[in-house]
């Protein structure tokens, strides 16, 4: 196969940043999907509506007036978020979802949530209207091994969410580990998970092949090798729980390669052919319409893109940085060429 054609697809977790680092990625996402669900954790977090809707307007801004990108928003959950206005802006078409952060958890998290049950409230309203709810599943104690966090989220944290709101519409993000596949094959079909390109690409050992390498370094950590072929099996199933969710992460070089590296791994510019580069190594291809355009949308009840997008067998040669000197980014699979190449940007979908 030297082409492959599938429906526009979506990615269902991407940060875009703001200011200057918005203006130089959001193309990026623009070019590869019809839609995507925007994360809320910014300085300061989107909390609000009215918050969302100034975000929109600011990725909008960031883009060609003849972009048919559209962002779709989500609030930052607290422990003081108001069950009202989530549910106005879910009525109102301005918010998608809501993303829950443990405190402490991962990048501009530190207004998130330490008392599960302060946002109880919230979780119930959301579970009557049908509005999912999106988790970065890890605990953030710190007795609890970085490598194990995911694993004891879902036993001390997520089961109890599922038994008190069974109803609520639950993606487990970013998923690493070979429990969260299976907690989320076994739960009911309202709970999902989103599977990253990185960590389909490479297990916890390329972060100190040769020394530590910090653009490899994100949040979940990249898990031992079991784990990662366990998530590639999941995406490359067709099963309708899994969906494309890049989870790119920009950050400035020397915010990267510093004392305190910032976790996040910029994979925008080339999602599509990393995806494709691992579902062909899992003879799969045929299977990455369902994951890409069509599991993720049925899961959110959004109707699906009528556009198509082309990936060629031609190569695609990615850059070592984008921008320049301390202000560039480095991309994933920086300095490498992809077998595959994104022929055509997302056009004609309905929203």
């Amino acid at each position: 196969m030297d082409r492959l054609t599938i429906r526009t697809p979506d990615d269902f977790h991407v940060h875009l940043r703001v200011g200057a680092m918005l203006t130089a990625v959001a193309h990026f996402t623009a070019n590869q999907f019809g839609r995507a669900i925007i994360m809320p954790n910014l300085v300061p977090p989107v909390v609000t509506t009215a918050h969302a809707v100034a975000y929109r307007a600011r990725i909008a801004a960031a883009l060609p007036t003849s972009s048919s990108f559209v962002p779709l928003m989500t609030a930052y959950l607290t422990e003081d978020s108001d069950p009202d206005d989530v549910a106005a802006g879910h009525a109102e078409g301005v918010l998608t979802a809501c993303k829950l952060y443990p405190a402490g958890a991962t990048t501009n998290s530190a207004h998130g949530v330490r008392d599960l049950s302060r946002v109880f409230g919230v979780l119930a309203k959301m579970e009557r209207i049908g509005m999912p709810l999106l988790i970065h599943g890890e605990v953030t104690d710190p007795e609890v091994d970085i490598f194990d966090r995911e694993a004891v989220f879902i036993e001390r944290v997520l089961s109890k969410i599922i038994a008190a709101f069974p109803s609520l519409k639950v993606v487990m993000e970013h998923i690493t580990t070979s429990d969260g596949v299976a907690f989320v094959e076994s739960a009911g079909a309202n709970v999902g998970a989103t599977i990253t390109p990185h960590h389909l690409e490479f297990n916890r050992n390329a972060m100190f092949r040769g020394g530590f390498r910090p653009h490899f370094y994100c949040l979940p950590v990249a898990k031992r090798e079991s784990h990662r072929l366990a998530i590639r099996r999941a995406a490359t199933s067709g099963a309708p729980k899994f969906f494309l969710g890049t989870d790119s992460a920009p950050h400035r070089i020397g915010d990267k390669e510093s004392a305190c590296g910032c976790a996040g791994i910029f994979n925008a510019p080339f999602a599509l052919e990393s995806y494709a580069k691992t579902f062909e190594e899992e003879n799969a291809l045929a299977s990455l319409d369902a994951f890409a355009s069509v599991n993720g949308a049925t899961f959110y009840g959004l109707p699906l893109n009528e556009g198509t997008i082309t990936l060629e067998r031609s190569g695609s040669e990615v850059p070592a940085t984008y921008g320049e000197g301390a202000d560039s980014v480095v991309p994933f699979h920086a300095g490498e060429t992809l077998d595959w190449k994104l022929l055509t940007a997302p056009t004609n979908f309905r929203v």
